[in-house]
């Protein structure tokens, strides 16, 4: 259940209530590709830097170790030992991503495993049956994510096909759920919108797929190509048609700066690799921009990466050690910038919420991207 607290213009304060706890939205999706954050992250520190959401991708979960390994060893929450809600990729993004190795038909996809060559059909049944093996909390929809650079032809049949296949998803799921030995019975779906940069085209999907009456709705093919004004343009023109009584989520973004713009926009749930992926190449977060560890300048500096942090690495160690743990390539200085970045989003979305509910998010916006914007 999705409730609205606050709002702020269109910047909402939310409450998601799942079978795995509540949700406090604005939220950012810490992720965990293969049911593990990059990094040599556990669990136990997802609690201790206040990820309420884990993210998990279903295609990745199938090839290795295998979604039926998964469903044996308890579903995903047991297998990582999280008891946090988790959301699941369909495999959908892969699609797109995975392009030299696949054949789109009606039925579904067929891919070739990244891993060992092995072909993989995947379609909207499929991927339902994956996600419910995995048991996460919240099933994205099969989905394809055409290039928004691709012609207008192309993406108006991807995007009819996404539809009729959102269709299959919803009546799996529901059959899934029934089932006596589904491991979380209570497993949400969420839709996505496509349309890459063609307002129409998404307008018309997000009024088709409205219809469905979903437990939420994702804003899916941003961030793949196009400038982030395109994307802030899409956003004005299609979240209006997504269900308010429903959550919003905009997949796979991103930067500090498009959260606080997407949020003015409507959107509830965010993720993206950039804070993990970053950190793992010593570059971290601050509120006065983006820093790089590995930088001369930070030899001698007994600071931590950003005053008043209270994460494990600003609480205990100085960037001129981390500096030296990354140079010397100990996995300790990886580590700890990546634990720094996690937290630094996740504290980010805690400001949003409150801006929100205090009705001053525009001016917390500005402030926050003006200073984040200075050289520091």
């Amino acid at each position: 259940m999705y409730k609205i607290i606050k709002k702020d213009h269109l910047a909402k304060r939310a409450v998601f209530e799942t079978v795995h706890g509540t949700v406090q939205t604005p939220v950012f999706m810490n992720v965990g590709t293969v049911a593990a954050i990059k990094g040599a992250v556990a669990t136990t520190d997802l609690y201790e830097i206040g990820t309420q959401i884990e993210l998990s991708n279903t295609y990745h979960l199938h090839v290795r170790p295998g979604d039926e390994v998964v469903k044996k060893m308890g579903g995903l929450h047991k297998f990582m030992n999280w008891e946090r809600p988790i959301l699941t990729d369909s495999g959908g993004f892969q699609v797109f991503s995975l392009a030299s190795m696949r054949k789109i038909k009606e039925e579904g996809v067929t891919f070739q495993s990244h891993i060992d060559g092995r072909r993989i059909f995947m379609g909207p049944e499929e991927s339902m049956q994956i996600q419910s093996n995995l048991g996460s909390t919240i099933a994205m929809a099969f989905d394809e994510c055409p290039s928004s650079v691709a012609d207008r032809s192309y993406v108006q049949a991807s995007v009819d096909r996404t539809a009729r296949w959102l269709v299959r998803c919803k009546e799996e799921m529901q059959r899934l759920n029934a089932l006596p030995d589904t491991i979380n019975p209570h497993q949400m779906l969420f839709g996505i919108n496509q349309g890459a940069i063609y307002e129409d085209i998404r307008i018309e999907h997000a009024k088709r797929i409205a219809e469905l009456d979903l437990d939420g709705y994702a804003v899916g093919g941003l961030a793949v190509g196009e400038t982030h004004e395109e994307m802030y343009r899409i956003l004005d023109e299609v979240v209006p048609y997504l269900p308010q009584d429903k959550p919003t989520y905009l997949m796979g973004v991103g930067t500090p700066i498009n959260i606080l713009e997407a949020v003015s926009r409507g959107v509830d749930f965010f993720d993206c690799v950039y804070p993990s992926r970053n950190g793992r190449h010593g570059h971290v977060y601050t509120n006065d921009g983006k820093l790089n560890l590995f930088n001369a300048k930070y030899e001698l500096d007994q600071r931590p990466i950003e005053e008043g942090c209270g994460c494990p690495a600003c609480r205990h160690y100085s960037r001129g050690y981390i500096r030296h743990l990354l140079k010397a390539k100990e996995m300790l200085g990886m580590r700890l910038c990546v634990l720094h970045n996690l937290y630094y989003y996740n504290h980010l979305m805690e400001e949003i919420r409150e801006a929100i509910e205090q009705e001053r998010y525009e001016a917390f916006k500005k402030e926050k991207i003006d200073r984040y914007l200075q050289k520091p």
